[in-house]
């Protein structure tokens, strides 16, 4: 396919979809580099707006946003082009809208058939998009489209899912584990039905569907899954606020690395790989907006998340087993300070690698004290007043 480096573009997250949530996790620099002093911005960050008195939330993103710049560009190093994917399907859960919609749309401009797979097949006031909306804007790319409703709860759906997709297509090379749910509460705030909830999307979701795909992947000699999940945490204290909900999203972490663990036991030339992804930054979804996470100049686009995903299906990427943050693995393969503007929301303002944290101690500048509460948009104004976003 060839052509320029990333896809550029879409906003808006599926419901339920959670990657633009600001909670705290460990972006331990297992690719790539990051210049030390976007290393610290995290750290400034934190102690700026929490730690001191009376610092207001303006000031502090602008102080971090002034000390944040990458690594220049290795002249040994170009950015790649995009990666030719014709001839593969990708099943994307999710993919109705926000990241997932812009994944699908990243992946079919790369040639690759995609399957929108995700919960709403008709269109609801409060929630922009359908999987036919979506497998319409795949196929006026030129890609071959499947929609397929499909409920991560329900163990069966599942497995008609993939079952479906063989029967079309013949072949599953990639999946990204997109669709989640977000809850950001205490244990003792945490609801069974609501923990189920979460694990049984998040989790449970992501185990099935890839368990599912796995073998088809390993007949084809080549297969791709990509989680939507963070690092693993290094402190306890990071799980404060947010026990129930790492538990499912580092849950989906630990299947692509299982992915990616067995993927080398299919043997030599299988070509499986396995990676969890997570954003730097806050990313425009529809939960960002619904959970009022900030002004949307501090957010990047999900299109950054999307080109990753591309970047990881290229048939000679040999990453696998880690877990990822986007603009550290974008850097990785090339990307510098030019390339990354094309991601901001406000093309004049760099926002802060709030979710990258580089903190030994696995929080916010070591400190695993970023107490944000949401869950509920129903209960958003009384989740405000309790946190420090």
């Amino acid at each position: 396919m060839g052509g320029g480096w990333g896809a550029g573009g879409g906003v808006h997250g599926e419901s339920g979809g959670d990657l633009g949530a600001p909670f705290l996790v460990d972006a331990s620099l297992q690719v790539g580099g990051v210049h030390p002093a976007a290393s610290r911005c995290g750290r400034e960050w934190f102690k700026s707006y929490i730690l001191e008195p009376g610092a207001d939330l303006l000031r502090s993103f602008v102080h971090v946003a002034a000390h944040s710049r990458s690594a220049r560009r290795s002249d040994s190093m170009p950015v790649p082009s995009t990666p030719d994917l014709r001839g593969k399907v990708a099943i994307v859960t999710g993919g109705s809208r926000g990241v997932g919609r812009e994944t699908c749309l990243a992946l079919a401009r790369c040639g690759c058939a995609v399957v929108v797979a995700a919960k709403s097949a008709t269109p609801q006031p409060t929630l922009p998009g359908t999987i036919h909306t979506v497998a319409a804007e795949v196929e006026a790319l030129g890609a071959n489209a499947l929609a397929f409703q499909l409920d991560l709860r329900d163990e069966n759906n599942c497995v008609a899912c993939v079952k479906a997709v063989v029967a079309k297509f013949g072949r599953v090379d990639i999946l990204v584990n997109n669709a989640s749910a977000l809850w950001w509460h205490t244990i003792a705030e945490t609801p069974t039905k609501k923990f189920d909830l979460i694990q049984s999307i998040n989790a449970r979701g992501a185990f099935i569907m890839t368990r599912e795909c796995l073998p088809h992947m390993s007949n084809g000699r080549y297969g791709r899954v990509i989680c939507m999940g963070p690092p693993l945490p290094k402190t306890y204290k990071s799980y404060a606020g947010k026990t129930a909900y790492y538990m499912s999203k580092c849950g989906m972490t630990m299947v692509a690395l299982g992915a990616a663990a067995e993927g080398e036991k299919m043997g030599a030339g299988t070509n499986v790989t396995g990676n969890s992804l997570w954003p730097a930054t806050i990313v425009e979804s529809l939960a960002s907006t619904n959970f009022q996470l900030g002004d949307r100049k501090y957010w990047r686009k999900a299109s950054i998340l999307a080109d990753c995903v591309t970047q990881l299906c290229a048939p000679g990427c040999a990453v696998t087993g880690r877990a990822l943050i986007d603009d550290e693995f974008l850097r990785s393969v090339g990307a510098v300070d030019a390339d990354l503007v094309k991601y901001r929301c406000d093309p004049g303002f760099e926002p802060p690698r709030l979710l990258a944290d580089e903190g030994e101690g696995g929080g916010a500048g070591g400190e695993g004290d970023w107490d944000v509460r949401r869950g509920d948009v129903k209960t958003l104004n009384k989740d405000k007043a309790r946190s420090k976003l």
